[in-house]
């Protein structure tokens, strides 16, 4: 039997397949849309989600029943000894709360760790990585546990929207201040740092949005994750909604910054997707784990 499987949600952005090629199990998260409910990339594709939105349809995030989570770890532990979970933030969610409550009680006690990663999206998917990485090197699901909870601030995520009226669809902005927004023809920066989606700042023009935004990252890479500015202590990503071709061209900006990285393209989230609607941009910033360091005594 081996010894720790790695399990996140379907809010990491990643599909089953992609999952599965990176060594980790994915738990699909329900949607609500006009009074049925889907399951993310088993009864909803991305191209299915972004039709119905721009329908107009009531469409309400979820989360997964406690059977259906309980379902799939007594799956895999007949293939596994321990279980490092990672669900959607707690800022953002109530997933993981229920996920803590359920590992607390027989049998999962002792062979379950659900970690309160406060991530989402591919900062939610690097956390997997990171987990799945540690286990090939004998960490225990209790250690990786630790050093994701440790680390889970050390991402960040920056997002421009195409358009406001998700936001205010949502309630996020009132409809006056959408309407003079889009008079304006402002593109708001907002940023994730945890616990939920926040504000950060306005631009004019999409050129200016990706500026600030990369403005940002350096900030964040200098002040908070104590890297340096070239880039190779982090992990990077751009992720769209239903904007490949501005993804593919903010990449080449975010390679003029920092040259010779890794940085992965995908789509960003329904969860938070449903929340800005299509055409959004975003970069994606995480501090790099050592993955040869001294596993910590617990």
């Amino acid at each position: 039997m081996r010894k720790v499987a790695v399990i996140t949600d379907s809010n990491c952005g990643f599909t089953r397949e992609k999952a599965e090629q990176l060594g980790f199990f994915l738990l699909p998260m329900p949607f609500h849309i006009n009074d049925k409910t889907y399951l993310d990339g088993v009864t909803l594709t991305q191209e299915q989600f972004y039709e119905l939105q721009a329908q107009g349809a009531d469409i309400m995030t979820s989360q997964p029943s406690p059977e259906e989570v309980m379902k799939m770890w007594d799956q895999v532990l007949e293939q596994y000894e321990e279980i490092v979970h990672i669900p959607m933030s707690s800022g953002l969610s109530s997933s993981c709360q229920t996920a803590m409550m359920l590992a607390n009680d027989e049998p999962y006690e002792g062979k379950v760790f659900v970690v309160n990663n406060q991530r989402i999206s591919a900062t939610l998917a690097q956390s997997a990585i990171d987990a799945v990485q540690l286990a090939e090197r004998g960490w225990s699901a209790a250690q990786i546990q630790y050093i994701l909870e440790k680390t889970r601030f050390d991402s960040t995520i920056y997002i421009t929207l195409d358009t406001l009226k998700y936001l205010k669809k949502g309630g996020r902005i009132t409809p006056a201040a959408a309407a003079l927004g889009t008079i304006l023809r402002l593109k708001p920066v907002l940023q994730i740092q945890g616990e939920k989606l926040d504000a950060y700042a306005k631009a004019r023009t999409i050129k200016q949005a990706k500026a600030i935004m990369l403005d940002a990252v350096k900030n964040d890479i200098a002040n908070r994750f104590g890297g340096d500015l070239s880039g190779n202590s982090c992990w990077f990503a751009i992720i769209h909604s239903q904007n490949l071709v501005g993804a593919e061209e903010f990449k080449k900006e975010v390679l003029a910054e920092f040259p010779d990285q890794e940085i992965l393209v995908d789509h960003m989230s329904l969860s938070v997707a449903c929340h800005i609607g299509p055409g959004a941009l975003a970069i994606t910033c995480t501090k790099k784990l050592d993955y040869d360091q001294k596993p910590p005594q617990i």
